[in-house]
């Protein structure tokens, strides 16, 4: 198992987190689309992120914005998601990045007097056939690289994601994220459905997690740690420790380093 380190938002350049990575002995940083620093515009600027990972000797994987909504209605939005899929997986291209990061975004409901509406899983249709035309898209951009896009659990996959999840997971260019935390404070719903394709697992974001309180120190929390370590060390996972302050994180990699885990 490779451990890597999320960007954290108390280092203000990416060479201070690679400057963190480094101390802590760590293998990598997930880059997130999230921050204006880390812009598809930005991470095309490839000389500057080859000659720091080089230089470093680490690398990165990437966290796309949890925005991300390729099946929008809106025909114009959905393409400016799917081109900006299409240009970060050029990135990784370039950058051997292995992993590229993804949330399911649960689309806009409507609440009725007696329950709520989807309208992904209304409109089911068109929801599923925007994911076909995105799972080709990524299918030929890969071709024969060894990048996987990981879907990441976050509050609990709704049934018309773990659909078109599954249709996904038919392709090998994706793989499933176990974020344990989400995992726990969703009561773990989503366990049966990851446990049913565990083999598909190639990434984990793991931090603690205790009464809906998330990305907490590692052992600081309710998680049994070492069972879900079990399950990423099992399929040979890249683990990014999720927590979200540098103190958090170092107190996080004592952890493992206490319990001997080859980082």
């Amino acid at each position: 198992m490779d451990f890597g380190m999320p960007t954290l938002i108390e280092n203000e350049s990416l060479e201070e987190n690679i400057a963190l990575c480094k101390e802590l002995g760590l293998k990598f940083i997930e880059l997130n689309m999230n921050l204006p620093e880390y812009q598809i515009e930005k991470l095309e600027n490839i000389s500057f992120f080859k000659a720091l990972a080089e230089e470093a000797d680490i690398y990165f994987t990437i966290h796309l914005d949890e925005n991300l909504n390729i099946a929008d209605f809106n025909k114009g939005v959905a393409k400016a998601y799917m081109q900006t899929v299409k240009r970060t997986i050029q990135v990784a291209k370039e950058l051997n990045v292995p992993i590229i990061n993804m949330h399911m975004n649960h689309g806009v409901h409507f609440t009725l007097p007696d329950r709520k509406v989807q309208l992904f899983e209304q409109y089911f249709d068109e929801y599923k056939k925007a994911f076909d035309e995105f799972m080709r898209m990524c299918e030929m951009e890969i071709g024969d690289n060894n990048i996987k896009i990981c879907i990441e659990n976050t509050d609990g996959f709704r049934s018309y994601e773990q659909s078109v999840i599954q249709m996904l997971l038919q392709n090998d260019v994706f793989a499933l994220t176990w974020d344990i935390g989400h995992s726990n404070s969703a009561d773990n719903v989503d366990e049966p459905f990851i446990m049913s394709n565990e083999s598909r697992l190639s990434h984990f974001h793991i931090h603690d997690s205790c009464g809906g309180k998330e990305h907490m120190t590692l052992g600081t929390g309710e998680i049994d740690l070492e069972q879900r370590l079990g399950v990423a060390k099992k399929y040979n996972c890249r683990c990014v420790i999720e927590t979200k302050t540098i103190a958090a994180l170092k107190q996080s990699v004592l952890w493992l380093n206490e319990r001997k885990y080859e980082k």
